[in-house]
């Protein structure tokens, strides 16, 4: 298959077919290019990149190289070093929440396209004028990436007490609020301001957190409209996966019946590194899923050992209620998290946490103070 260009712009190089080879991931990140290590400047001008994609704002430097601090949606390969922005391909989206919104099969079958042609052997041919640009961006010190959706359109869908062991292991710690139904699952929300990527540091808030945790969870992406499915019908509105950590501030959460303010604070949301489209996993997926603080590991299941499965979960809240495409539904966390221990181990400035999941990578956050 060759990917023709739709808006080829003029002093573009590198150009090249796209060469389809068989099976491999395709893992979209958010991200944003960066030229040098000029510092942000709020009052710098914006500027679109290229005509196309997110207004980007950015600094001259004294050498004239120019940093950029908007958004971009790319390809991620596989070994997690490089980029190649879809606008490349000629399909452009201003922002994940948008390519999320607006795609289609036959955009998608250009990505994917794409992102076989970055694994192949030899890569892209240079022998058509059906071109993509592939000039591709190392990651670090060119672009940076980002959490996939750094600001959700809507709150996350998150699910308490999902795995038997971590229902316990809760009930332990605060039985009046963390008491596990047999029949029916435990939603609660969870607002962001702003989502924190792989690497990016979580605030302590130690004047008001003593007892903040971790919770490794995988994400669902929801990747169309719904309402009213049925679970076997669940599958076909799955965009993907993503790894998130439900940080929990422990006495806010169980001060309160509702759950929502411990979930809440600024940062406490990371995601990434990226999405892994939902074609790359067998359905149900069954991933290994875990996490360590300092190096020590924490978590450690699997995540088919979910009480209430995807399809239960996504067909129980379409009844009566429309699920947007580019929802967040987090899954639930397995054993393991700090309150389980005896004396708990929550998390102080300093630590750092990593959470991973099998196929997606890993999200490594340090709390800082």
């Amino acid at each position: 298959m060759n990917v023709k260009d739709p808006f080829l712009r003029p002093g573009w190089k590198n150009t090249a077919a796209v060469v389809v080879t068989g099976g491999t991931e395709m893992r979209l990140v958010t991200f944003q290019r960066v030229g040098n290590s000029g510092a942000f400047d709020e009052s710098a001008p914006v500027m679109p990149l290229f005509g196309i994609g997110a207004p980007m704002r950015g600094q001259e430097s004294g050498d004239g190289l120019f940093s950029f601090f908007g958004e971009e949606v790319g390809i991620l390969s596989k070994d997690g070093t490089k980029i190649l922005p879809i606008a490349n391909t000629g399909i452009s989206y201003p922002d994940m929440n948008t390519l999320l919104a607006e795609h289609n099969p036959q955009e998608m079958e250009v990505l994917r396209a794409a992102a076989e042609a970055m694994e192949a052997p030899g890569g892209f041919t240079e022998d058509s004028e059906e071109a993509v640009d592939t000039d591709y961006l190392a990651v670090g010190t060119q672009a940076k990436i980002l959490s996939p959706i750094p600001v959700p359109l809507q709150d996350v869908i998150c699910l308490g007490l999902n795995y038997t062991e971590h229902a316990e292991e809760a009930a332990v710690y605060a039985k009046d609020s963390f008491t596990a139904r047999d029949r029916y699952p435990v939603y609660f929300a969870k607002r962001v301001n702003r989502s924190p990527a792989d690497g990016d540091p979580v605030p302590a808030y130690a004047d008001l957190v003593d007892s903040l945790d971790y919770e490794a969870e995988l994400a669902v992406i929801i990747g169309k409209d719904v309402k009213n499915i049925t679970p076997e019908e669940v599958q076909e509105c799955i965009f993907g996966y993503t790894i998130l950590n439900d940080f929990s501030a422990r006495n806010l959460q169980t001060r309160h019946t509702q759950w929502y303010l411990g979930k809440s604070l600024d940062g406490y949301t990371p995601m990434g590194p990226c999405i892994v489209t939902a074609d790359e996993f067998s359905f149900p997926p069954r991933l290994k899923i875990s996490s360590r603080v300092n190096g020590e590991l924490r978590q450690d299941s699997m995540t088919d050992m979910l009480i209430f499965g995807i399809d239960y979960i996504i067909a129980d809240l379409s009844r009566g209620m429309t699920l947007r495409a580019g929802t967040i539904i987090s899954t639930g966390t397995p054993k393991g998290v700090g309150m389980g221990f005896d004396p708990p181990k929550f998390l102080h400035a300093g630590d750092t946490v990593t959470c991973e999941i099998e196929g997606i990578g890993t999200l490594t956050n340090t709390i800082s103070d």
